[in-house]
Parts: structure tokens; C-alpha cells; sequence
């Protein structure tokens, strides 16, 4: 079942003389369950790429349909709310906030919906993620692997329609890294969650199912891995 498709996707940044292509009418689809790494060099287009699926920045040209919903037709509000029920997005830096615990980030998109909380679903993310003993820790009380963890816990709460990871492994050490792509591995097979990764780390792209080149903003290959 496909979960996502991308038409013609485009961003262009000036104009004339100083105009910038960042993305070039990429398309490509995704199926549900799928684990897709994307690739590239810096200033390859990946990173604007991600953005564009996770309704975060809006396209010059192009379309992304999420479970056939065109997310670009929403107002801004409309897909704020989009985003936060159905986009997890868990990023380099981890942007916790700071004055909330563990469990307060994690529940943190349910408090801004207005949603109760599952708990027995909360509960089995803090065992999952090696939490249970940092709970009613602040962020800055815990190492870096552990506060990624925290921002995965947080982009699976919700159960999304798609995951979104930039570079998660960039800002940990190596085993850290090893760590948490062993828990973006468990939410896919465990949740048959879909999951969209940027990296430069080859071995988070070899545990993909499909790797996606991006240079100078075109997809250069697309290659099932598994």
C-alpha cells in the first residue's frame, strides 16, 4: 500500500542571476512499512527534501500526498494539525523542551491536540526506548543518546502515518548511534512504522530496505536493499 507519493517536486530559492535550484522535479513513492534512507552529499537537496514531505517548508512546484492527501492544498493551520497527527519528525539537534520531563516531551504533540494520553502505548515507548529510570529527568540531565531517544519516543506517540529522521545519528558518539538506529529498526519492524531517514552514515543506509541518492537536487539512484 502506498503511503506516500511525491510529484514533480521543486524549490527554488531567488531569482534570476541569483536564483538557486535546491530541488529539481523529484518524484518518487513510498510503501507502508517501508524503511527509506536518503543520501547525499551537503547541499545535495536531501535535507530540503525532508522538509518539504514533513509539510515543514512549501514547495515552488510539486506535490506530496500523504495516504492520498495532498498536504500542500491545507492553509497553514490546517496543516500544522496535519503535521503534528500524522508527520513525526525527529531531528539532529533533538529540540526537546527544556523545562519539561521526559515523559512531558514525549506526550508533548497528545497536550498540544488536546488528546489524553495512552498510557499503556507511553508506557511500552519508555520501556522500548530504555527509559524507565529517566522519566521525570529534564533534558539537560541526560546524555545525548538519551535525550534522541526522548525525541523518538515523541515523534512515534502519536502513532504517525510516516517518520521522518534528519541525520538522527549526527550529533552522537558511535555507539549512541549504533543504539538509536537499532531503535529507528524496532519502530519499523515492531510498529511496521514508515520511516524516512537523511544521513550520511552508510550504516544506517545499509540497514534500510531502499537507498535514495539525491546530487544537485535529482534523485541519481534509487536501489532496493532488501
Amino acid at each position: 500500500m502506498e503511503i506516500l507519493k511525491v510529484e514533480n517536486l521543486t524549490k527554488q530559492y531567488g531569482k534570476k542571476e541569483a536564483q538557486v535550484i535546491a530541488l529539481d522535479h523529484v518524484s518518487f513513492s513510498v510503501q507502508k512499512g517501508e524503511f527509506v534512507a536518503i543520501m547525499g552529499a551537503s547541499g545535495s537537496g536531501k535535507s530540503t527534501l525532508l522538509h518539504l514531505i514533513g509539510g515543514v517548508d512549501r514547495p515552488t512546484q510539486g506535490k506530496v500526498l500523504i495516504e492520498g492527501t495532498d498536504i500542500y492544498n491545507m492553509d497553514n493551520d490546517t496543516l500544522a494539525i496535519f503535521r503534528r497527527r500524522q508527520i513525526g519528525l525527529i531531528y539532529q539537534f533533538y529540540n526537546l523542551i527544556p523545562i519539561l520531563n521526559v515523559k512531558e516531551n514525549i506526550t508533548l504533540p497528545c497536550d498540544l491536540d488536546g488528546e489524553e494520553v495512552d498510557k499503556t502505548r507511553l508506557q511500552e515507548l519508555i520501556h522500548t526506548l530504555g527509559l524507565e529510570k529517566r522519566e521525570n529527568h529534564l533534558p539537560n540531565e541526560l546524555s545525548g543518546g538519551q535525550q534522541q531517544r526522548v525525541s523518538i519516543g515523541r515523534a512515534l506517540i502519536n502513532r504517525p502515518a510516516i517518520v521522518l529522521a534528519d541525520e538522527p545519528t549526527g550529533n552522537l558518539d558511535s555507539k549512541s548511534s549504533k543504539e538509536i538506529i537499532e531503535l529507528l529498526k524496532l519502530s519499523n519492524q515492531k510498529y511496521h512504522q514508515t520511516l524516512i531517514v537523511i544521513t550520511h552514515d552508510e550504516n544506517i543506509a545499509l540497514e534500510a530496505d531502499r537507498v535514495i541518492t539525491i546530487q544537485d537536487g535529482k534523485i541519481v539512484k534509487d536501489e532496493k536493499i532488501r
